[in-house]
């Protein structure tokens, strides 16, 4: 199960850079604005060390990580709501996206030198990201009051559905008009039954989408601790959401390096890690997911689940047959596996937990799954 986040920016704030590192791509796109129209899509791997941890316990064929699937977007402008640098074509991309990784501009020029040009002129993070929100909630907003008129007919026939989807329209419209975006009501519970939410979502509310900030920084300034990065750090705060210092350029070239190489180059930048392992990991996070673990000879493997997520329908991202024929998990903690050394072991230390079909799974959980065929 890979889940989906959109990559969007402003022209030129190193958003392809980014991407290609992320994914490995190779070459970078060119240095102009709408370099990439249609959008490009890549798959990347969740970091996970206890991946590796498991598999020295029990040696596999192969490790499968989690993964997430990534969009490139192509730079939105101001006007984009209104079909500028087209932008209707790029927001109907966002609006097929789980979550949004929002690329901000902090360097004023490029590492190495490089004068790369601002598409409004300056260097200016805040007024970057209102930019691209203002295009999000006015494409929004369009998109609400021109479903209005035709829910309020369709309501006069008394279709349950249209009753339903009307209520949506109408807590979304003062909220978008005041400027403020979707994901305001969501955050307060406001669409209280699952038919509301089955309703938003059919909407494609792209203001309702959980943002993940990205700092593009210059290589200076790798943690983000820069007055320009700082400006988001403070702007994310206030929304509730995170910001992850990456420097795309650096980062370019970690991807292109062996094992080896890369760690000398991360100690040399006094780094623990490549920036974009905490990357994934945040939109991960974002998007309330977490891993489980199977464990065997053929292949130790992360699974994607929802944070809150119960067994069965753990068993059922393996195959539909585990979540329709469960019966019970057995399951037991990474931790588990470093202090006994062997599931032999800890199922004679009674630490093999058996869990029936109420169990919450917990992040990090190994598992085994009974099932009737």
């Amino acid at each position: 199960m890979a889940t989906e986040a959109g990559i969007v920016g402003l022209p030129n704030v190193g958003k392809s850079t980014l991407f290609n590192a992320l994914t490995a791509a190779g070459a970078l796109a060119a240095n102009y604005p709408f370099a990439t129209i249609e959008p490009n899509v890549g798959i990347v791997n969740v970091p996970d060390p206890r991946l590796k941890v498991i598999a020295s316990y029990i040696p596999p064929q192969k490790l499968i990580y989690a993964a997430l699937r990534l969009v490139d977007i192509a730079g939105i402008v101001a006007g984009a709501s209104k079909g500028e640098g087209m932008g209707n074509k790029f927001l109907s991309h966002i609006r097929e996206v789980d979550a949004i990784c929002h690329v901000v501009r902090c360097f004023e020029k490029a590492p190495g030198g490089e004068d790369i040009t601002h598409v409004s002129g300056k260097v200016d993070p805040i007024s970057d990201i209102e930019t691209i929100d203002t295009e999000l909630l006015l494409a929004d907003l369009e998109t609400v009051e021109s479903a209005l008129p035709k829910a309020e007919r369709a309501v006069k026939g008394k279709d349950p559905e249209a009753i339903i989807r009307l209520s949506v329209l109408k807590k979304l419209q003062p909220v978008l008009a005041e400027g403020r975006p979707a994901r305001v009501l969501v955050e307060q519970n406001a669409f209280e039954t699952a038919d509301e939410r089955r309703a938003l979502k059919s909407l494609g509310m792209l203001s309702a989408k959980r943002v993940l900030y990205i700092a593009n920084v210059d290589d200076s300034d790798v943690l983000g601790e820069g007055p320009l990065a700082q400006q988001v750090r403070e702007h994310a705060a206030k929304e509730g959401m995170q910001v992850v210092p990456v420097c795309a350029k650096i980062e370019s070239e970690l991807a292109e390096l062996d094992e080896a190489d890369r760690d000398e180059m991360l100690a040399d930048l006094g780094l623990d890690e490549p920036a974009l392992h905490k990357v994934a990991r945040a939109i991960y996070e974002l998007l309330g997911l977490q891993s489980y673990y199977t464990a065997g000879e053929k292949e130790v493997r992360a699974w994607t689940i929802p944070t809150g997520a119960t067994a069965p329908q753990a068993a059922g991202v393996i195959h539909t047959d585990f979540q329709r024929g469960f019966i019970r998990a057995e399951t037991y903690s990474v931790n588990d596996l470093v202090e006994l050394k062997s599931e032999k072991a800890i199922r004679e230390a009674g630490r093999m937990r058996v869990e029936g079909k109420e169990y919450i799974m917990r992040d990090g959980d190994v598992v085994h799954f009974l099932f009737n065929t």
